[in-house]
């Protein structure tokens, strides 16, 4: 891998602080000095450069939560509740989930592979260099660990960084309640580990989908086969399940429409990361956190698109950091940070999404001397050229 000094940075978000007139000099897939341009140590005065020629540059956005893997549509459930219908109420009808998982199911791997691709491209223009793929559209072990295989291969083919998460969506309603959660903690979570498909483990925790003493049941099983965990919680309603994760050490509780100061506190002093899910929460008419609680909770905040064809039809994650300034009342920085350096701790990768170093060098490079511009435009990216482990993979003009 080729060694370079890339300069002619008028901004840089790393993301936590800014630097002007900034450079960096990156060693093979790493960054290996940050700093002021003016400041470039003389080891690296003979390394080749590239110019950016005044442009701002901020770290590759990181996707934390999304269901990349599915098939089928939900259009006409998407119509039906903005009639006034609730999610709730169609589910029981037969529809939410279950139909995607019909449909996902039907579809062959090829086909679901296909239709992630493109879905995953979309995300790349819109500057995801990482992203998290989660499970539960299949509901049996082996349509489950289906859909992580496609995960895995999307990985593989590139060029975005791709964690794989088996998650625990809802009981299938064909099966005995209690034989499907001992299903899952007998044969689908160690078939995962056993295969290598899985960096962590999710369960929704909700009426509907599993009970609070399921919850743990899954994720302690989990944490046993040494695999992070992690929760969909206190989307309709607070069912302690954010504590829970906090307990437990997870990378993340996610959703959080409904979260308590003393919910956010937990998590705050586990070190557990509060994903929010803007564009999901104000479909479905929940509130989101605001920004004075997270602040006084101290807690460490993501922002995801949860990209799923039910509550939150969302090609991209900039839309969803916008929604977050407006809904959650959050700063401009504050969800830079949020889908970047955040985002990838609740992946538990601490070297992505960031530009420092030691760090992946994964990049934007914005069509702007600010950089802070893509977070400007409201759809329209305003992006140049992303740069993953070092490498171009794409230029506006290429």
């Amino acid at each position: 891998m080729a060694r370079q000094v890339v300069r002619g940075i008028s901004e840089l978000y790393t993301p936590f602080e800014l630097v002007t007139e900034a450079a960096f000099a990156v060693d093979g897939e790493r960054f290996v000095w940050v700093g002021r341009a003016a400041d470039l140590p003389t080891q690296y005065a003979d390394w080749p450069v590239v110019d950016l020629g005044g442009s701002g540059v901020i770290p590759g956005l990181v996707d934390s939560h999304t269901h990349l893997v599915w098939a089928g549509n939900r259009v006409n459930e998407y119509v039906r509740r903005s009639e006034g219908a609730t999610y709730q109420q169609i589910g029981a009808e037969g529809g939410g989930i279950m139909s995607t998982v019909a449909a996902t199911r039907a579809m062959s791997d090829a086909g679901l592979l296909m239709q992630a691709r493109r879905r995953a491209n979309a995300f790349q223009r819109g500057g995801v260099t990482a992203l998290e793929i989660k499970s539960g559209y299949g509901l049996s072990t082996q349509q489950e660990l289906r859909m992580l295989k496609v995960a895995r291969q999307l990985a593989q083919d590139g060029p975005q960084r791709v964690t794989t998460t088996l998650l625990a969506h809802m009981p299938d309603p064909d099966v005995p309640r209690a034989s499907y959660v001992e299903q899952f903690v007998t044969e689908t979570l160690p078939e995962a580990k056993h295969q290598g498909l899985a960096d962590a483990v999710d369960v929704f925790i909700e009426q509907g989908a599993f009970t609070l003493e399921e919850g743990r049941r899954i994720l302690e099983a989990a944490l046993q086969l040494g695999l992070p965990v992690k929760a969909h919680v206190e989307q309709f309603g607070n069912s302690g399940g954010a504590k829970l994760v906090a307990e437990l050490g997870g990378l993340s509780a996610d959703h959080l429409e409904y979260a308590t100061p003393e919910d956010l506190a937990a998590l705050a002093k586990a070190g557990t990361v509060a994903n929010l899910l803007p564009l999901a929460a104000m479909l479905l008419k929940a509130p989101l956190p605001q920004a004075a609680d997270l602040r006084a909770s101290g807690v460490k905040v993501a922002i995801a698109s949860d990209h799923n064809p039910g509550s939150s039809p969302m090609y991209g994650l900039l839309p969803a950091l916008q929604l977050a300034l407006v809904a959650a009342g959050l700063s401009v920085h504050e969800t830079l940070v949020a889908g970047t350096a955040n985002a990838a701790d609740a992946l538990g990768k601490p070297d992505w999404g960031r530009v420092q170093p030691g760090a992946l060098a994964d990049y934007l490079v914005v069509n702007a001397p600010q950089a802070l511009t893509p977070l400007y435009g409201w759809g329209h990216p305003a992006l140049k050229e992303m740069v993953i482990g070092g490498q171009s993979v794409w230029r506006a003009d290429g």
